[in-house]
């Protein structure tokens, strides 16, 4: 008989639930320069802990991420313990949960799925894709950030806002927000980000920051 650890069912599901002036430079907006990289970036990888929270209901995990705009990505759960290793597969629309040597098909995912496991992909292409709605700066736990906020509302009911704090020193990202319809379901708060061609950390500075 086959042993292995028992991921509660119960957990599988909220992975994958949906929780309900720019300045001058040199023509182009601050966030249209920050942004630029990850328009162009053939990927990247990183981890992060996300925080899913509806009402009085909340659930945090650590996760972590490799991010391919047009081809397969992979978001890996790291803590907690009882559902580390689980892991989530998307490719174009479709998704998928492997755990071991088990995989389930997740099914399709349209403009309006908001899960925690699609968090960070989701963060990725608002970055990439979003329609910029504003942009300023902003300290965040004492960084120095541009703040932006963009639109990833799709042909469904409800609207959709990403925010993402990037940080003005490496332009990784520090921070992020999704929120439904005026409610901020999804946080994400970056611990290590790295293009495919870089190693940088958020609390790294400078010379090590985003590569077009």
């Amino acid at each position: 008989m086959r042993k292995g650890k028992c991921v509660p069912m119960i957990t599988l599901c909220l992975l994958l639930t949906a929780c309900g002036g720019p300045a001058d430079n040199g023509g182009i907006s601050d966030a249209a320069a920050a942004r630029a990289p990850y328009h162009d970036m053939a990927g990247c990888s990183m981890e992060a802990s996300v925080t899913c929270g509806q009402g009085d209901q909340l659930w945090e995990a650590t996760l972590k991420c490799d991010y391919v705009p047009d081809g397969e990505t992979t978001v890996e759960v790291l803590a907690p313990e009882t559902i580390a290793g689980v892991r989530a597969v998307v490719d174009g629309t479709e998704l998928r949960l492997e755990y071991e040597d088990l995989c389930l098909n997740a099914g399709t995912l349209s403009e309006q799925s908001v899960s925690p496991m699609v968090c960070l992909p989701r963060l990725m292409s608002a970055l990439r894709d979003g329609w910029l709605l504003e942009e300023n700066r902003e300290t965040w736990n004492e960084v120095a950030c541009l703040r932006v906020t963009v639109d990833q509302s799709g042909m469904q009911d409800g609207k959709i806002l990403s925010t993402i704090w990037i940080r003005e020193d490496n332009g990784c990202p520090l921070r992020g927000e999704i929120a439904v319809d005026g409610e901020i379901i999804l946080t994400a708060e970056f611990t290590s980000f790295a293009f495919y061609d870089t190693i940088t950390s958020p609390g790294e500075s400078g010379q090590d920051g985003p590569q077009k």
